[in-house]
């Protein structure tokens, strides 16, 4: 399994097949070239862009965020949460089914994250949520570090709780360098886990 980070919070998965993960507007269109399918974890412009995902063929999604995107013409397959399924190759289990809170005013989408495995290891992405994955061992964890909905120390926590072999930043496109310095600092020294943040285009092998 090859992992490609793109902006914000997109991953480029290539190995069994090419399955790309979220690609939304702060990331770049070339994600998703030549994929077999995308999952898609929620309905945010930031998380799934209409005009990006015009290209692909099959999409994955929770039945709510397929009702959202009247202008595709592909295929699209529903997933509920707890569902485990094959897609592009790989073996991908959906986790959680809400957004984290933003505000109590506003009222709460749905949300999936997906563990995406192979024969030799898994990645897991939470798209905009902290659900920990129950009874499993993640391998490669990609960890909101920003977003209007968390907190720092949320995002150490999490990484905390999830225990897994490494952890790479996500959800880092609205940032700048400062930023990225300051609450990755944070998440190296205090999250128990060996973490990084890769600028888009790095290759994780």
């Amino acid at each position: 399994m090859r992992i490609t980070k793109f902006g914000h919070s997109c991953l480029r998965v290539e190995g069994e097949g090419v399955l790309v993960i979220d690609p939304g507007n702060f990331s770049e269109r070339s994600a998703v070239d030549g994929a077999d399918a995308v999952l898609i974890t929620h309905e945010h412009p930031d998380h799934v862009d209409h005009e990006t995902i015009a290209s692909v063929s099959r999409i994955y999604a929770h039945p709510a965020v397929l009702a959202t995107l009247t202008s595709f013409r592909g295929e699209t397959v529903a997933v509920e949460p707890g569902q485990r399924l094959e897609v592009a190759g790989y073996q991908v289990t959906a986790h959680g089914g809400q957004h984290a809170v933003i505000h109590p005013d506003i009222p709460r989408i749905v949300n999936l994250a997906y563990l995406v495995a192979d024969a030799n290891t898994n990645l897991y992405h939470p798209g905009d949520s902290f659900t920990v994955p129950v009874d499993t061992t993640v391998d490669t964890l990609f960890a909101p570090i920003n977003a209007p909905w968390m907190r720092a120390s949320e995002s150490i926590d999490f990484i905390r709780a999830v225990r897994p072999g490494r952890a790479f930043a996500l959800h880092d496109g609205l940032l700048n360098a400062n930023g990225r310095k300051i609450y990755g600092g944070l998440s190296e020294r205090l999250s128990g886990t060996a973490w990084a943040h890769v600028a888009p285009g790095t290759v994780i092998d």
